[in-house]
C-alpha cells in the first residue's frame, strides 16, 4: 500500500515554511531555477524553496535520510544501497533515461575494445552511484567477475584527475563528465547504459516529509513533470542555463542535454523491476549488506489527483 493511501498520512496536515530540494552538477535543474516555476508554484502556499547542490548521488540521500534535505534526484544505485542501511527515504517519481548519458570510457589510444578486455584492469566509479551500477552489469554481460577488474572507488572531480594522469585504465561516469571526457580528452566509449542495461533515474523524498505531507510531494513532482516537458523542447535553454551555473563547456553541456530526456513518470511495474534487478544483483555480490525489496519503499503518486 503506498504512504499516499494511508490513514495516518491523509489525515496529515499544515505546511513547512521551506521545502529543501537536492541536485547534483547538471541536469534540467540550473534552467527550473533560471525559471522559478518551482518558486512560484510554492509562494501562494507560503512556502520558500531551497535548493542544495550535490556532487552526486549517495551524498544527497544521505541528507535526505537524516532530514536535512526534503526532495532530491538521483540515479538508479543510490537509493538501493540507502534502503539496504535503512535510510528512510522513498521513491515518489522516475525518469526513464533512454540509456545515452553514462557510458565505460577508455582513452582514445587504449588497447581496451570489448568489456571482456576490461579484465585486469583498474577502473574508476563513484561507490553507491549510478555508475558503480552500470560498471556491475557491464562485467556481467561481459562475462567478467568483480574480483576480474581492480576497482577504483573515484568521486567525480579525482576520477577526472586520475583519468587525464592515465592513473586508471577505464571510467564509469554519467553526463556532464562523460561528455567532457569525450571533447576534451577523445575519449572512447566501451559501452552506453543502454548496451548493459535499462537506466532510470529517481525523484527521492525523505520519509517523514512523505508522511506529513503527501499533497506536497504530489505538487512538486508535478511542477517537475510539467519542466521537464518544457525541458524536451527546449534543449538550448537547458544548455545555456546548465553552463552558466556549472562553468561547464558549452558544447559538453549540449551533448549531453541533446542525448537527454526529462520526462517525470509515476513508478510503474516495468521501473520497479528494474530497479529490482539492480537490487538483486548487488545483494547477490555482496555490494549491500542484505537483499531489499524496492516495492516496499515505492510511495504511490497519481498524477492529476
Amino acid at each position: 500500500m503506498g504512504i499516499a493511501t494511508s490513514p495516518v498520512a491523509a489525515q496529515a496536515q499544515g505546511k513547512p515554511t521551506e521545502i529543501r530540494i537536492g541536485t547534483q552538477k547538471g541536469g534540467f535543474f540550473p534552467a527550473v531555477r533560471q525559471r522559478h516555476t518551482v518558486e512560484d508554484a510554492f509562494k501562494p502556499l507560503g512556502i520558500e524553496i531551497k535548493w542544495i547542490d550535490f556532487q552526486f548521488g549517495p551524498p544527497l540521500l544521505e541528507a535526505i535520510n537524516v532530514g536535512a534535505v526534503d526532495f532530491g534526484f538521483v540515479g538508479d544505485s543510490p537509493p538501493i544501497f540507502a534502503q539496504a542501511g535503512g535510510a528512510r527515504i522513498r521513491y515518489v517519481a522516475a525518469v526513464k533515461s533512454d540509456g545515452n548519458t553514462q557510458a565505460i570510457i577508455v582513452p582514445q589510444d587504449s588497447p581496451i575494445k570489448t568489456l571482456a578486455d576490461l579484465k585486469g584492469k583498474r577502473i574508476a566509479f563513484g561507490k553507491g552511484s549510478s555508475a558503480h551500477n552500470l560498471l556491475v552489469a557491464a562485467l556481467e554481460k561481459g562475462g567478467l567477475a568483480w574480483s576480474d577488474i581492480s576497482p577504483a572507488p573515484l568521486a567525480p572531480a579525482d576520477a577526472t584527475a586520475a583519468f587525464v594522469k592515465g592513473s586508471v585504465d577505464a571510467w564509469s561516469i554519467w553526463d556532464p563528465y562523460l561528455a567532457l571526457a569525450e571533447l576534451k580528452q577523445k575519449a572512447r566509449v566501451i559501452a552506453f547504459d543502454k548496451d548493459v542495461h535499462k537506466p532510470n533515474a529517481f525523484y527521492i523524498a525523505w520519509t517523514d516529509f512523505v508522511e506529513k505531507y503527501p499533497s506536497l510531494v504530489a505538487k512538486l513532482n508535478s511542477v517537475f513533470a510539467s519542466e521537464g516537458q518544457w525541458a524536451d523542447l527546449h534543449h538550448e535553454e537547458v544548455a545555456k542555463a546548465q553552463a552558466e551555473a556549472t562553468g561547464v563547456d558549452i558544447e559538453a553541456i549540449r551533448r549531453f542535454v541533446g542525448r537527454s530526456n526529462y520526462r517525470v513518470v509515476p513508478l510503474d511495474n516495468e521501473v520497479i523491476k528494474s530497479q529490482q534487478a539492480i537490487a538483486d544483483r548487488f545483494a547477490r555480490l555482496g555490494l549491500i549488506p542484505k537483499p531489499v525489496n524496492v516495492s516496499d519503499i515505492v510511495w504511490k503518486w497519481t498524477p492529476g489527483s
